[in-house]
């Protein structure tokens, strides 16, 4: 068990104060990229953390320097308690954000206030009904697309999350980069990456670059601002003038931001991961049972991180399947 100060600081002297956990590893969409295609097995329900847990490690992680926690699952929205964890979680000296299909939004509007809970990123990865079937395996476009309207027009600040799939949605990016015109929201693209499952390869990466190269053959260089980043940026920011809204690019496979990370995932049957792509895991769940201590755990796990992607710190390794087809399916580690 590893012992230090500051348990949230890793080698490299990143801090860690943004802490995503997953509520669940079930989901009412079935995302090609999230989900294999036959289902995952899911944790059986006396292993998950339950609401006290949940509260109970946040708290811990909020002592230690945590000021942000995201919630995710799965759908956290379909976990039957959301409301009471987000109760509890809003006790906490912490700002409180969530991503979302959105589905099941409109039900938990007066909860989201209530709890300040006031930024969404929400999940939307094509405008046409039968692409957003294909991806999701569901056809809830129309009620996605509602909720978002409904939430922009009660004053939450809401992102909209794109994952690109080449020959799949990769001919929307204008499309989408115009509903920044009249809606005061930001699109980001998200690099299409590797997890167990979905089929990753990477003749299906719409890559920065292309993004970008078709923003300028549409709106013209001149016409495009790039936006200021943001301290521990994940989305590079761009704006066209006189929009409204901005688009950003989340480019974890071609250009990463490692060096500014700060972020931190537990999963919902309570494993501690230090990075999005590493399928190496702590368990606090167990421990936490057994009246433990978890603080060396954590501090293990956080100072042991690796500089960049889980040590995949080239083009080739993260293309090498032995690398990254043991890690978790995206739906069991929390988006």
């Amino acid at each position: 068990m590893y012992k230090q100060k500051n348990i949230l600081t890793d080698s490299f002297g990143r801090k860690h104060n943004y802490l995503r956990i997953s509520l669940t590893e079930k989901c009412n969409l079935r995302c090609t990229y999230c989900m294999p295609e036959d289902g995952v097995l899911l944790t059986p329900r006396e292993q998950l953390m339950t609401t006290d847990e949940v509260f109970e490690i946040a708290s811990l992680f909020v002592k230690h320097g945590v000021n942000k926690i995201r919630l995710t699952g799965g759908e956290p929205l379909v976990r039957k308690d959301f409301s009471t964890i987000l109760a509890k979680l809003s006790s906490l000296n912490a700002e409180l954000s969530m991503t979302t299909n959105a589905i099941l939004a409109d039900r938990y509007i007066d909860d989201f206030k209530k709890c300040g809970l006031n930024k969404l990123n929400v999940s939307l990865d094509s405008l046409s009904p039968e692409k957003f079937k294909f991806i999701t395996r569901r056809d809830h476009l129309n009620k996605t697309y509602e909720n978002i309207l409904l939430l922009i027009n009660e004053g939450f600040d809401v992102k909209i999350n794109v994952v690109l799939m080449k020959g799949v949605n990769d001919d929307e990016i204008v499309d989408f980069i115009n509903l920044t015109g009249t809606l005061p929201t930001c699109i980001r693209f998200i690099e299409f990456m590797p997890f167990d499952g979905n089929k990753w390869n990477k003749s299906k990466l719409v890559s920065e670059e292309f993004i970008l190269q078709k923003a300028f053959s549409s709106f013209k260089k001149e016409n495009i601002l790039k936006l200021d980043d943001e301290a521990n940026f994940t989305s590079r920011n761009y704006q066209i003038k006189g929009f409204k809204g901005s688009f950003g690019i989340i480019s974890s496979v071609t250009n990463p931001f490692c060096n500014g990370c700060n972020r931190i995932r537990l999963t919902a049957n309570g494993k501690l991961k230090n990075c999005l792509f590493s399928n190496l895991e702590t368990d606090l769940l167990t421990p936490l049972r057994d009246h433990q201590p978890v603080e060396g755990l954590i501090a293990g796990k956080i100072f042991g991180k690796k500089k960049v992607r889980a040590g995949m710190n080239t083009f080739e390794k993260l293309n090498n399947p032995k690398l990254h087809s043991n890690n978790r399916s995206m739906i069991t580690i929390g988006g």
